[in-house]
């Protein structure tokens, strides 16, 4: 008897990941229809702990607000800096990786050395002084995480180039006197999407836990909500009102980890080695 193949089988883990990052982004994205007057606002009385007041499913934390709407807001923050620094980075990188993996040579040596360069020194350390050095917004969260995320990507192109800039199809283009500007962006990025892709899953997780750890130590945006800064605000009661750090401990946790679920999904469906298994 023939096994039906994986591709015919419904992923239950894919599934759970993706309704449960949806989740996380539905909260997100109404956030300000559900909390209009924002994550700020006194509700209550502090540390009410979860389900145990009407109206105030997650309690409220030790200035009085309400942890569901500084729980929203939050997953707004983590979201809005993992894509877009994820965005910036993976198009940096792209640009980086096809001229070098196309132009070979000296040019090929140059940014490959340049980019070594940003990978030898430690990511988060390297965050952490961008940070510092300017002031801590949204913005330049996302530009430093940016500057740290790109070379991964960068190297994964460049190999792509390699082996597809030898086929048939890229010299036939070459031949007919096709644009070299063209075959890069028309002929052989397509071609690698799938890896970049799957790549980009991975970078969205890491920027998110990058986001909340810098929230953690104090230099995350202090005029927005954050995961990581809920964290930090509980540490000092972490024995009477443990729910503080626990509740956005446990939001990075799942958000991270559908993310990874996705990401592991994306590459069985367009890894062409695991695509018929």
């Amino acid at each position: 008897m023939r096994t039906p193949k994986r591709k015919n089988r419904p992923n239950l883990v894919l599934i759970f990941g993706i309704s449960l990052l949806t989740l996380i982004a539905l909260a997100a994205l109404t956030a300000g229809l559900i909390w209009p007057e924002g994550p700020w606002v006194n509700v209550g009385d502090t540390y009410i702990p979860p389900f145990t007041v009407d109206g105030l499913p997650l309690g409220t934390d030790g200035l009085g607000r309400d942890v569901a709407a500084l729980l929203a807001y939050g997953a707004r923050v983590s979201m809005i800096i993992g894509i877009a620094s994820t965005t910036a980075a993976t198009v940096l990188g792209i640009i980086i990786g096809a001229v070098a993996g196309y132009a070979r040579g000296w040019v090929d040596d140059v940014l490959m050395r340049f980019t070594e360069v940003f990978q030898t020194i430690p990511s988060f350390m390297f965050v952490i002084v961008l940070v510092v050095i300017f002031s801590p917004t949204l913005v330049t969260l996302t530009c430093a995480i940016a500057i740290v995320s790109w070379p991964p990507v960068a190297r994964l192109v460049r190999a792509e180039f390699l082996s597809l800039s030898s086929r048939e199809f890229v010299q036939s283009c070459r031949v007919i006197g096709m644009h070299p500007v063209r075959i890069i962006f028309a002929e052989i990025l397509p071609n690698s999407f799938s890896s970049v892709i799957v790549v980009s899953s991975v970078m969205v997780a890491t920027a998110v836990l990058v986001e909340a750890g810098l929230a953690f130590l104090g230099l995350g945006d202090p005029n927005v909500a954050s995961w990581g800064g809920m964290v930090a605000a509980g540490k000092p009661v972490i024995r009477s009102s443990p729910f503080l750090s626990i509740v956005p401990g446990l939001a990075i946790f799942f958000l991270v980890l559908s993310i990874n679920i996705v990401g592991e999904g994306l590459n069985d469906r367009l890894n062409p080695r695991l695509r018929n298994r």
